[in-house]
This record gives C-alpha cells, sequence and structure tokens, in this order.
C-alpha cells in the first residue's frame, strides 16, 4: 500500500499566505500576489507553479450563481446498496461521476453507503434524478432526501494556519 506525504510539512509561512489569497481571489495578478506576500514575482511564481505541480493547488474556479443557470434546488441523498464488495463500490464510483447534476458523492460509514449533494432546476427534475437516473445505479436499493431549504454557508475554502 502506498502512503501519501503529507504536503502540509512541505508548506512555509509564504506558501500558506499564497493559498490564503489564492483561495480568495484565483484571478489575481501574480505581480499583486508577489507583493501581498512580501516577494518578487518570479519566486511567487515558482512556489505556485511547485503547488501546483505537488497536488497542492489542484484547480481554479469560476463561482457561478446557480439559480441564474436554472440549478436552484439543492438536494442531500443517501443512497444505500444492496451488497457491499469492492467491485460493487467500483461500478457505483464510475456510473455516478457520469452524472453531471451530481456535484459531490462520498463513501461513507453509517447507516448508508453514500452521500450524494445535486443541483436541479425544479421538484420534477429531482423525482426524474432520483427514479430514473440515482435508483437505477449499480446495487441502489434504497434512498433517503433531504431538500435544502436555505443555504446557510458554502465554501471551498479550507482553513490555511499561517
Amino acid at each position: 500500500m502506498r502512503t501519501q506525504r503529507n504536503p502540509v510539512r512541505t508548506l512555509d509561512k509564504l506558501d500558506r499566505k499564497i493559498l490564503n489569497i489564492l483561495q480568495e481571489d484565483g484571478r489575481i495578478a501574480m505581480k499583486d500576489l508577489a507583493e501581498r506576500v512580501g516577494l518578487s514575482v518570479t519566486p511567487c511564481i515558482e512556489r505556485v507553479k511547485r503547488m501546483e505541480r505537488d497536488g497542492v493547488i489542484t484547480g481554479y474556479y469560476a463561482r457561478v450563481n446557480p439559480t441564474e443557470l436554472g440549478a436552484a434546488l439543492l438536494v442531500f441523498v443517501e443512497i444505500t446498496l444492496d451488497h457491499k464488495s469492492g467491485n460493487m463500490f467500483e461500478q457505483f464510483r464510475r456510473e455516478v461521476q457520469k452524472i453531471p447534476e451530481v456535484l459531490e458523492c462520498h463513501l461513507v460509514s453509517g447507516d448508508f453507503d453514500y452521500l450524494i449533494k445535486a443541483r436541479i432546476g425544479e421538484m420534477a427534475d429531482y423525482r426524474k434524478l432520483l427514479g430514473d437516473i440515482l435508483l437505477q445505479l449499480p446495487g441502489a436499493v434504497q434512498s433517503k432526501s433531504y431538500v435544502v431549504m436555505e443555504e446557510i454557508k458554502e465554501t471551498l475554502k479550507i482553513l490555511v494556519e499561517v
């Protein structure tokens, strides 16, 4: 079994500052980023490139308003599989990744197997997603749904202590 290295040990204070700033504004100009962390541009770029290469920074995203895109309804769905095996988990994983409405899918411990976060336009779309797609996934036999009434906090930012 392969042991993953702990990247936290390789990040110094400047790396951490850079990460906090990039999480706040991924479109910041390198000149401005360098200025904010007290570096010249070239070493700042090198640090960002190293963190990208090492997998610390995995991408940059535009945050969009789901309501403006017709995806105002947010739901969480618990899915239980009929049996647990490596092959069944792999089949489920492969198929759920093909569903564009699914934003997140997590294999969890507890009374059910997967927790899915999905966005759709309205309840009729959700009924179709659940019945025609999610419950047709390999091994899926039971679901429990939670429709979000109000989104209180949603962030992709990870706490990076400096």
